[in-house]
């Protein structure tokens, strides 16, 4: 029997997505787009005190499920999202809601008059706009507070951060406050927030979804798939996968590459140097590898780092390039004017990134090429590497890590950044819970364009692993919780 039958056989089904029966029912008038709106808006007001979301839209949004019903009734198909409740993350735009980017330079912001990227692809596809979701300000920390709303707790322990930058996002799905809410990743930024809160995050290949214009460091940012399964997020991937006017490095429009289940699995604890991980991270992540092996039945090869970027890799180099460019993009001015308003971890970034010279920047520019040949050299086609997604048990809900007495986070708690730089598509999935009651993330990396090899090797990890829909406590938001 070839390996990829024997994966499709020998192990459980998989598990089917929330969002295509929800549609479905929407679809077929068994369920009314308006009955999910309004459920959708009266689980986010009795969650205010997460502070995931931070706008709202309730006429808007009941009139558009009531247009869509409509619709329905005279034998429209709205599309493969009918009806869903969308939640947007507040650095992209959605027509009808401000873009504050969580910040106090953006207070009091008009609603914009058009969809970004992510939000125009799921509102074509019948997803109905509910609201916004809490960022870091200008999107640039792994947890997700700031002046203008406040912090985001995590649903699986309230004092803990859902992750950032799309922390409000996660920390929704994860509550069952919406089927579906959106996230962008230039450091880690889908998969962080995945890792917290027991999600499926993807980061794309660099270049399949076109980007937002408005997003900071657009090479390396882009949307990606968040979502409670893996079903759901091939879904979205679908839906959201193609170019845009504007981006000169989009794809072409994509049809899925599918390749063979990878034949080796390579593991490491970290990307880049750091301290030795935790033991309730390294015990997690042994346990994780050794059954994905199984899962796979693969061939399991530990590896170094001067293996990953025989190189070397400089962990500062994802700073020399993010950092500049929303300094940048900022400007100077801006800066030393408001820096009264701004968040003090952001401010201290900021002013860090004016610090950095040209020649580092344009040093780091040019080592991405060499940090992504030696990752492709390292994959091949029959390969993923796996990480933790964080090195660490999790931080404070203001963005503190144990044992730091002020909040921001440094760079080796994170494995994320490096796919940022490469390109190649990265997913975190849940893995098991650790001693502090959060979630762990494990991390795989694939290669490039393997998006979807990604997803079937996702699809047979969740098959085995069966995580919760949701945080304990917290309602699943599917046709049977809405419905009954």
């Amino acid at each position: 029997m070839e390996k990829n039958e024997a994966m499709t056989t020998s192990t459980p089904a998989s598990r089917p997505g929330l969002l295509a029966p929800l549609a479905a029912a929407v679809r077929s008038r068994a369920l009314p787009a308006r009955r999910l709106v309004e459920e959708s808006l009266r689980r986010i007001e009795a969650a205010r005190d997460l502070n995931a979301v931070i706008a709202v839209r309730p006429a808007g949004a009941l009139g558009d499920a009531d247009h869509l019903d409509a619709a329905v009734r005279r034998g429209a198909d709205p599309g493969p999202l009918a009806g869903l409740p969308l939640l947007v993350k507040d650095i992209e735009d959605a027509a009808g809601l401000p873009t504050t980017f969580g910040s106090l330079l953006r207070a009091g912001q008009a609603p914009v008059r058009c969809d970004g990227v992510a939000a125009r692809r799921l509102r074509n596809a019948g997803a109905i706009l509910v609201g916004k979701t809490n960022v870091p300000e200008f999107a640039f920390e792994g947890f997700t507070a700031n002046r203008l709303f406040g912090a985001t707790g995590n649903p699986w322990v309230r004092g803990f951060s859902p992750g950032g930058s799309s922390g409000g996002s996660a920390a929704a799905l994860a509550a069952g406050l919406a089927p579906l809410a959106t996230a962008t990743d230039v450091g880690g930024s889908v998969r962080i927030p995945a890792a917290l809160c027991g999600l499926v995050g993807l980061k794309p290949t660099a270049g399949l979804i076109g980007r937002d214009r408005g997003l900071a460091s657009p090479d390396l940012n882009g949307h990606g798939p968040l979502a409670a399964t893996v079903a759901d997020a091939r879904l979205l991937l679908g839906i959201l996968v193609g170019p845009v006017n504007g981006d000169p490095a989009a794809l072409p429009t994509w049809r899925p590459d599918r390749r063979p289940p990878p034949e080796r699995i390579l593991s490491a604890p970290r990307f880049f140097a750091g301290p030795p991980l935790p033991t309730p991270v390294e015990t997690a992540f042994r346990a994780a590898v050794d059954r994905l092996r199984v899962v796979l039945e693969a061939r399991l090869e530990h590896v170094d780092l001067e293996r990953i970027f025989p190189g070397g890799y400089e962990d500062a180099d994802w700073f020399r390039i993010v950092g500049v460019e929303q300094a940048h993009a900022l400007g100077r001015d801006v800066i030393d004017r408001d820096a009264e308003r701004l968040d003090p971890v952001f401010l201290g970034y900021m002013r860090a990134a004016f610090e950095v010279t040209l020649e580092d920047h344009a040093g780091a520019r040019r080592r991405r090429y060499r940090y992504t040949r030696e990752l492709d050299e390292l994959l091949g086609t029959d390969a993923v590497l796996a990480t933790p997604t964080l090195t660490v048990e999790g931080w404070s809900a203001e963005g503190v890590l144990a044992g730091h007495q002020a909040a921001g986070l440094p760079g080796w708690v994170f494995n994320t950044e490096p796919p940022n730089l490469t390109g190649h598509p990265a997913i975190s999935l849940p893995a098991g819970h650790l001693p502090n009651g959060l979630p762990f993330g494990l991390q795989i990396v694939g290669p490039r364009f393997g998006d979807w090899m990604l997803l079937d090797l996702a699809e047979a990890w969740e098959a085995v692993a069966r995580w919760p829909l949701v945080a304990n406590g917290w309602h699943p938001f599917g046709v049977a919780d809405v419905a009954g």
